[in-house]
């Protein structure tokens, strides 16, 4: 294999990546209404990610998850692509059916590994508070947590203490909201002149 030179003119920088990451939104979609879908798509424009992923879960990952049953996959999937297609605030919305092809139980642990390997890093999961209290409850959280970090729709009411000892791994909607995005800060290291 040979190999190919590059001129590259004196004083060229590389571009800036403008975006990054992708958001996971890990959810069974069946309360979720379109406003939180939008404020899913909202926070990922305004804080730049690549791209937002909508992970729908099996039935038997919603009742292993949650001891709830859920509406069938298909109908909840037909939902999420709906909404995909209609939505005028992200480009790229990706749909992953992973879940559903398996068409059985799936772990968060592999689900996790296979979205690390697929999607650009770093990984932000976007859950519910409910949902973030039940992945804080499994014995692969700590290690899984240092991986990605966590958005949640909104602080649950009783912590997890997991969720406690890690809070600076995790923000809510509102707080990455109000936060303003790292390029529109304002450069306060001093300049060589």
């Amino acid at each position: 294999m040979g190999r190919q030179t590059y001129h590259v003119p004196f004083g060229a920088e590389p571009a800036k990546r403008t975006v990054k990451g992708s958001l996971i939104f890990y959810d069974s979609f069946e309360h979720i209404s379109d406003e939180q879908l939008e404020r899913a798509a909202e926070l990922a424009v305004a804080r730049a990610f690549s791209q937002l992923v909508l992970y729908p879960l099996h039935e038997a990952t919603v009742k292993r998850l949650t001891g709830e049953s859920a509406s069938a996959f298909y109908k909840r999937d037909d939902r999420v692509h709906e909404w995909r297609r209609d939505q005028q605030i992200m480009r790229n919305v990706t749909v992953e059916n992973w879940d559903g092809k398996r068409k059985k139980y799936t772990p968060l642990e592999a689900a996790l590994r296979f979205m690390d390997e697929k999607y650009p890093s770093p990984l932000f999961l976007y859950l519910t508070a409910d949902n973030a209290n039940r992945f804080a409850s499994f014995a692969t959280f700590e290690e899984w947590i240092v991986k990605i970090r966590l958005v949640l729709d909104d602080t649950p009411q009783r912590l997890h203490p997991r969720l406690e000892k890690f809070r600076h791994r995790w923000d809510t909607v509102g707080e990455l909201l109000a936060k303003e995005k790292p390029e529109d800060q304002p450069d306060t290291r001093p300049r060589k002149r």
